[in-house]
C-alpha cells in the first residue's frame, strides 16, 4: 500500500536571504539586498549609530516621501517603506544589483556602451531631477549603476528634499559633476572622444558662466547642436513660409481675389443694369 507524502509546505518566511552590500554604503546609510515573499529588491535602512535619532528617522522619512513619487527608468524605483527584522525602518525599491560605475572604472571596464549611457540615460535622468526641483546629494561614480546582465544605467542617492524651484547653482553644479564623471570614464577607455572631451571640460570649467547654461544646452551639445542652431533653422523655415505664401498670393486669379461685401453689391447692380439696357 502506497503512503500519500504531503508536499513540503512553501516557505512562507517574508524576508529571506538579506544580504548586506558594503561597497553600497552611504554616509547614513546601509544598503541592503533582499527577497521580500521570494521577490528580489534592495533596502536602505540608517546605519546602527544612527538609527534612534529623531532628526536622522526624520530624514530617513522625508527622502521616502520625497522619491516614492519619482518614475525615470535611469532613477531607482521606491516602492514602500517600512520595519525590516533586524534592521529597523528600511526605505524599499526596486532590485537594480549590478556595478556601480566606480567598479567598472577601477576594474578597467568601462565600454563603448557605458559611455553612451552616460551621455544619454544619465543626462536624462539629471533633467528629470531639475524639472522636478529635487534636491540630491552629488551625481558620483559610486552612485550611478548598471544592472547586472541587462546593463541598464540607474541613478541611486537620488534626493532628499523637493523645492519650489531650484537655484541656476544647483543645475550648474549638477553639470559640473556631470563633467567630472565623463572625464574619468574617458580616461579610462581606449576609444578616443575628443568631442566628448571638451564637452567635459566645458562642463567643469572652474568659472560657471563658462558652463552649460542649462541640462538642455548639455544635451544639445552631446547631440552636436546648438540652441542658436534651432533658433537658425526656426527662422530659415518661417522665412521660407512667407516666400511661398506670397508667391501664392501673386499666382492667384484675379477672380478669385478677395472682395469686399460692399464690392459684390455694386458688381451686382452694375450687372443688373446691364441686363436692363
Amino acid at each position: 500500500m502506497s503512503k500519500n507524502i504531503a508536499p513540503p509546505a512553501p516557505n512562507t518566511e517574508k524576508w529571506t536571504e538579506i544580504t548586506l552590500l558594503p561597497e553600497w554604503e552611504e554616509e547614513y546609510y546601509l544598503v541592503y539586498t533582499a527577497k521580500k515573499h521570494g521577490k528580489w529588491v534592495m533596502l536602505k535602512t540608517l546605519k546602527p549609530e544612527f538609527a534612534d535619532k529623531p532628526e536622522f528617522q526624520a530624514m530617513i522619512e522625508k527622502e521616502f516621501d520625497v522619491r516614492y513619487n519619482l518614475s525615470h527608468p535611469s532613477i531607482v524605483m521606491i516602492n514602500d517603506f517600512e520595519d525590516v527584522p533586524g534592521l529597523g525602518r528600511c526605505i524599499i525599491t526596486d532590485d537594480v544589483y549590478g556595478d556601480s560605475l566606480r567598479k567598472l572604472i577601477n576594474e578597467g571596464k568601462v565600454t563603448p556602451a557605458i559611455i553612451d549611457k552616460l551621455r544619454h540615460e544619465l543626462v536624462d535622468a539629471m533633467e528629470y531631477i531639475q524639472t522636478n526641483h529635487i534636491v540630491h546629494h552629488p551625481i558620483r561614480p559610486e552612485t550611478i549603476i548598471f544592472t547586472e546582465n541587462i546593463g541598464n544605467l540607474k541613478l541611486i542617492d537620488v534626493g532628499f528634499d523637493q523645492l519650489r524651484h531650484l537655484e541656476p547653482a544647483d543645475a550648474s553644479e549638477d553639470i559640473y559633476n556631470y563633467g567630472l564623471v565623463l572625464n574619468e570614464s574617458l580616461d579610462n577607455i581606449d576609444t578616443k572622444y575628443p568631442a566628448l572631451r571638451k564637452i567635459a571640460q566645458r562642463c567643469t570649467d572652474p568659472d560657471p558662466k563658462k558652463r552649460y547654461n542649462d541640462v538642455q544646452d548639455l544635451h544639445l551639445a552631446l547631440e552636436h547642436r546648438s540652441s542658436n542652431q534651432l533658433y537658425i533653422l526656426l527662422i530659415a523655415f518661417m522665412a521660407t513660409m512667407i516666400v511661398i505664401l506670397a508667391w501664392l498670393n501673386i499666382r492667384r486669379p484675379k477672380s478669385e481675389a478677395y472682395t469686399t461685401p460692399q464690392q459684390n453689391i455694386e458688381q451686382v447692380m452694375t450687372d443688373q443694369a446691364s441686363q436692363d439696357k
